[in-house]
């Protein structure tokens, strides 16, 4: 229940940001909804005086049709069974004259009047609003429909009928058949009311109203049977009728759910289902109403499981799935790319890191006391959700974990920029960019998840990289010619980033280390200098991958008698570069020197051949002569010549 408390926990923290509506994107919005509300897609809009009569109405343009309604536990349940929702709602619900301009109710079942009827109860009770009042005596007079039809919102055939279906001889569609899917009887409504030498409010954006409903529903509330709230631990009324909607409007799967009274969801152990979990009404709509806030606002969706981070009392939280320069961007840091691109050393780019945290926890008043929850959903069925995932950490020594993975985890990357030029930063990669590396880039939803859902621990508890993980990035990274050649250097730094995770304790840096003398390692460096040696003797404009490439996964199983072939093979191209070749033919004995007898066997490499690989072939693709020379600067100044 600790995940349903810190959801509780912030939504009282954020209580004043209930009803506020912030900007997800171009043309969505999300707010912090009040309790006993919910949203719900709406078509027409009808405003009324404080009097009640009827002023206007119009079509609701789609960016604007999400709208606050308030709402009982019945009417948000509600599939088939005819329960009406308090104020806003379907034309079969709120026009007293739906039979005259529709057809009869199915089975005798008047929803017009248990709409009116739930209506009149609110708008006379010591909680009514004028509004709520304006409203009901309006819907009371039963010709919504008639003053929908005058107004030009609804249209109707010859017979005074509801039109079902505007057929292209009617003319041009009207705005209605433009937002609405089904018939028009199908559409909802919305109310508001214009006050006279008052500032107006719309309704469904009125604090003062939700707070009319939700005293009001409150009170109807106290003469429900009491019990101890599992997760408050304070005794209030009780419900067994849990929210759904959570991950977007039309999710109808729900958390907690003890409707299946057949099968053996509790019975079996208890008689009762509040027996086996009991939540009060208030905890459950605060938790569950943060939640949907939550995802809204910052939940990360794969396929049908959400990825959510967020703390109590400052929500926005760096998310642990995300790379290095998203984690940078969440940390305020306005432009990521300028932050690093002059940055080419783990050193500098720790530093970095360093001075992100120290930013953030100056800007955000950071608090060492503070929590961060780091919570995963998914749901087998339509209607039942799981919670995957959930760990609760001090916030500092989640920032402390996520630290670790972005420096131990990092290696320099190449990426094209909307001007096609080509940038380098060291960074971490986002778990995505793994899977995809693992298993492809047209990788399945389901296989995606799974696997962000398996580095999550790697990050958030410092738990080792799953061994399957790595040998997958391995596989395709020592496969280069199954995959074009930006995305076969895509996979090959993020191979690096994984295996320096995994080598951690060595300590494997971007810059070439001449002192390095493990086999891999050096095999590595062996198979980078003849493809650099080849890719120099091809002409520029030559895309044939060099006998390195096209013999890298051969050679990363059997490298000692793959490297025979290899060098057998660079021959042409070493005849075809004449004196420049010198340097490369130095270098291969060079580092071909430094591999022990014993050791120049056909064993299967690990991955820090890759690494080897990279950092030489990196360093003799972007050497650049400077006064702190190392080992062989002097062979690099006379190849350049």
């Amino acid at each position: 229940m600790s995940w349903l408390l810190n959801l509780y926990k912030t939504y009282e923290l954020n209580a004043d940001r209930v009803g506020e509506f912030e900007e997800y994107s171009s043309d969505q919005n999300y707010t912090l909804l009040p309790i006993a509300h919910t949203t719900q897609q709406i078509q027409v809009e009808v405003v009324v005086n404080e009097k009640g009569d009827f002023l206007s109405a119009q079509v609701v343009d789609e960016n604007d049709a999400t709208t606050i309604i308030p709402c009982t536990e019945d009417s948000f349940s509600r599939t088939s069974a005819p329960v009406p929702h308090p104020l806003h709602d379907s034309l079969q619900y709120v026009a007293g004259d739906y039979e005259q301009f529709v057809q009869p109710y199915k089975k005798g079942k008047n929803l017009y009047q248990d709409y009116i009827n739930q209506l009149g109860e609110w708008a006379s009770s010591s909680f009514a609003h004028k509004k709520i009042i304006a409203i009901y005596s309006y819907v009371r007079k039963g010709t919504l429909i008639h003053d929908l039809v005058q107004e030009g919102v609804l249209h109707v055939d010859q017979n005074q009928k509801l039109i079902s279906k505007w057929k292209n001889s009617f003319g041009e569609k009207p705005d209605i058949f433009k937002v609405i899917n089904e018939t028009q009887e199908k559409a909802y409504v919305r109310f508001d009311v214009h006050l006279s030498n008052e500032v107006n409010t719309k309704v469904w954006k009125d604090k003062d109203v939700f707070d009319s409903f939700i005293n009001y529903y409150k009170s109807t509330l106290s003469e429900r049977e009491k019990d101890i709230c599992y997760v408050s631990g304070s005794v209030l009324p009780k419900t067994e009728k849990h929210s759904s909607k959570i991950r977007h409007a039309a999710d109808r799967a729900k958390l907690i759910s003890s409707n299946d009274s057949i099968n053996f969801t509790y019975k079996g152990r208890f008689k009762e289902p509040n027996e086996a979990a009991n939540i009060s009404y208030d905890v459950s709509q605060k938790a569950h109403q943060a939640l949907k806030w939550l995802i809204q606002k910052q939940g990360e969706k794969i396929d049908q499981r959400v990825f959510l981070v967020w703390g109590n009392d400052e929500t926005k939280v760096a998310a642990p799935q995300k790379d290095t320069l998203s984690f940078f961007h969440d940390l305020g840091i306005q432009n990521p790319a300028d932050f690093l691109s002059e940055d080419r050393t783990h050193e500098g780019f720790a530093k970095k890191v360093n001075q992100a945290l120290a930013g953030y926890k100056k800007d955000l008043k950071y608090n060492q006391k503070s929590e961060v929850n780091i919570l995963v959903l998914d749901s087998a069925t339509s209607g039942r959700m799981a919670v995957v995932y959930y760990r609760n950490l001090q916030k500092e020594k989640y920032l402390e974990n996520i630290e670790s993975w972005h420096k131990s985890c990092s290696w320099l990357h190449r990426y094209k920029n909307e001007d096609k030029k080509i940038i380098e930063f060291i960074r971490a990669p986002a778990l995505k960019e793994i899977a995809q590396a693992a298993y492809g880039p047209n990788v399945k939803k389901e296989v995606q998840k799974g696997l962000v859902e398996r580095l999550l621990p790697c990050i958030i508890e410092r738990r080792n990289i799953p061994l399957d993980i790595i040998r997958s990035v391995y596989n395709r990274a020592s496969n280069p010619v199954s995959m074009e050649t930006w995305q076969w250097e895509q996979t090959l730094s993020i191979a690096c980033a994984l295996m320096r995770k995994q080598y951690e304790k060595e300590e494997y840096n971007v810059s070439l280390d001449l002192k390095n003398t493990h086999r891999d390692y050096l095999f590595g460096r062996l198979l980078a200098i003849a493809d650099v040696l080849e890719r120099k003797a091809l002409s520029d404009d030559s895309k044939r991958a060099t006998n390195a490439i096209r013999y890298m996964n051969a050679f990363a199983r059997h490298p000692a008698r793959t490297w025979e072939i290899i060098q057998a093979n660079l021959q042409p191209y070493q005849a075809r570069l004449g004196d420049k070749a010198i340097y490369f033919n130095r270098l291969i004995d060079e580092v071909g020197s430094k591999i022990r007898f014993e050791d120049f066997n056909n064993k299967p490499l690990s991955g820090i051949y890759l690494l080897g690989f990279y950092s030489q072939r990196y360093e003799l693709y972007n050497y650049k002569s400077n006064n702190n020379k190392n080992e062989g600067d002097e062979k690099h100044e006379t190849f350049a010549k």
